[in-house]
């Protein structure tokens, strides 16, 4: 079983992230959370994604076998983190909820807040093919 981050994996990835970004980017609270959301709170919602898409990465994409792949496990879960935020980004922008320019800090809040469970799609999309 390979498990490098090819591009059918960053694929799935995009997909998986797209899938729960849309509704949620789409909706006002998500939005006031991120105008409102102390940062300790936000560290906090950081943390539980980092957290959460390391046990499914460890349970489901490497079935419990780091041993000898612990940076490919690590970078997996950044790289799929980092596109979740992307893919994240991109639909703010376009529903012109992104200020980065004007406010980067509620661009960041919002960020942050919206890529938790997107980050979470991507990655159990990610895992489909790996059993």
């Amino acid at each position: 079983m390979n498990l490098n981050f090819n591009k059918e994996d960053a694929s799935q990835v995009v997909i998986g992230s797209f899938a729960l970004a849309v509704p949620i980017s789409f909706s006002e609270e998500a939005w006031k959370l991120g105008e409102t959301l102390p940062f300790a709170n936000l560290f906090l919602v950081f943390i539980l994604s980092i957290v959460f898409l390391s046990f499914f990465a460890y349970q489901i994409v490497f079935q419990g076998d780091i041993k000898y792949r612990t940076s490919i496990f690590i970078s997996r879960i950044f790289i799929a983190y980092f596109i979740a935020a992307c893919v994240v980004a991109l639909v703010l922008l376009s529903l012109n909820k992104f200020p980065v320019m004007l406010d980067p800090v509620i661009a960041l809040k919002r960020l942050i807040i919206i890529t938790m469970p997107a980050s979470m799609g991507a990655i159990i999309v990610d895992g489909f093919d790996k059993e």
